[in-house]
């Protein structure tokens, strides 16, 4: 038999030829009756006639799409601006850093503010950005993963960057042991020394706080969180402890500040913004990341700027 029996002129065999053309057939019948294809996901906003994407920057008040730049100027004129996160979320961090360097730029004079730090690891905090300490004692000293626990890694470069340019940073946070404890027994529970480490103004009169909290709340298992009160008290602790944080600071040196803090301190401004706020009169935006997912739905008032990010699933979250 010729060896070239069945071949077509090229060497390509007749019958591979063949079954190529069936696939091809195949492909577009059912790539355009059969097949469907997942649109990528798409935010909406009440009033807005477009959709957005991730990556896209969300002017809740115009309800249109802006550009890193335009962001940029817009926030360097503010007082204060809040900078919400997905603790876990390494996106959010990335943005975060992209944010800090383009203020940087600006030559506008702002210290940062962060939840991730207790009020009483300031002094360990100071002495870390004024390399009286390196990496390695500064967080033993600060015990990160006793105090906060997320990937140290991802906040790193933040740390990285104000000890670089010299920026001071305040610690917000109350101490998360007398939160827990208000959680479970109320703020009358606390005793005198426990007292003062906390905000000594606690408002419990926002409704529209309060109704935000109760939806968190209802998520969370009952067998230890009872009371439904001592919950929404202890957020208010968390919330104002920070906000008199930064209103002192803001009082004593006109210093603008950026915050750095998970979304839920910042949703609808109930948080830390509104309660800095109440204590000393400035101008702030808000700016929350939020991962985009299916029928994600925007709400003005909710922050005046959404930047859209993707979805991050943990390795044990993934199909295996």
């Amino acid at each position: 038999m010729s060896p070239n029996r069945g071949m077509k002129k090229g060497g390509q065999p007749l019958r591979r030829q063949a079954l190529l053309f069936l696939w091809l057939i195949l492909l577009s019948t059912y790539g355009c009756y059969g097949m469907k294809v997942s649109a990528p996901p798409a935010a909406t906003l009440f009033g807005a006639p477009d959709h957005f994407r991730t990556g896209q920057i969300v002017d809740l008040d115009s309800g249109k799409a802006l550009s890193f730049e335009e962001l940029i100027r817009r926030i360097a004129s503010k007082d204060l601006v809040f900078i919400g996160e997905v603790h876990d979320n390494p996106d959010h961090h990335l943005i975060q850093v992209q944010i800090l360097q383009a203020l940087l730029e600006t030559s506008v004079r702002f210290t940062i503010g962060m939840e991730f730090f207790q009020v009483k690891q300031q002094a360990t905090l100071d002495r870390y950005l004024q390399r009286e300490l390196n990496e390695e004692e500064f967080l033993k000293e600060a015990d990160w993963q006793g105090n906060w626990g997320f990937d140290y890694h991802l906040y790193r470069p933040l740390l990285l960057l104000a000890r670089q340019h010299g920026i001071r940073v305040i610690a917000l946070n109350a101490p998360p042991g007398i939160v827990r404890k208000v959680a479970r027994e109320g703020l009358r529970a606390l005793d005198g020394e426990e007292s003062s480490q906390i905000a000594q103004e606690i408002d419990l009169k926002n409704e529209a706080h309060r109704n935000q909290v109760k939806a968190v709340y209802e998520r969370h298992p009952k067998e230890v969180l009872k009371s439904f009160d001592h919950f929404f008290e202890a957020q208010a602790v968390w919330d104002e402890t920070m906000a008199e944080k930064l209103a002192e600071h803001l009082r004593l040196t006109g210093d603008k500040v950026i915050v750095f803090s998970g979304n839920g301190h910042i949703d609808h401004k109930f948080g830390i913004p509104d309660r800095t706020l109440r204590r000393h009169p400035a101008s702030a935006a808000t700016i929350m990341l939020l991962p985009l997912g299916r029928d994600t739905v925007l709400e003005k008032g909710m922050a005046d700027y959404i930047w859209l990010t993707a979805e991050f699933f943990h390795r044990s979250m993934r199909p295996q």
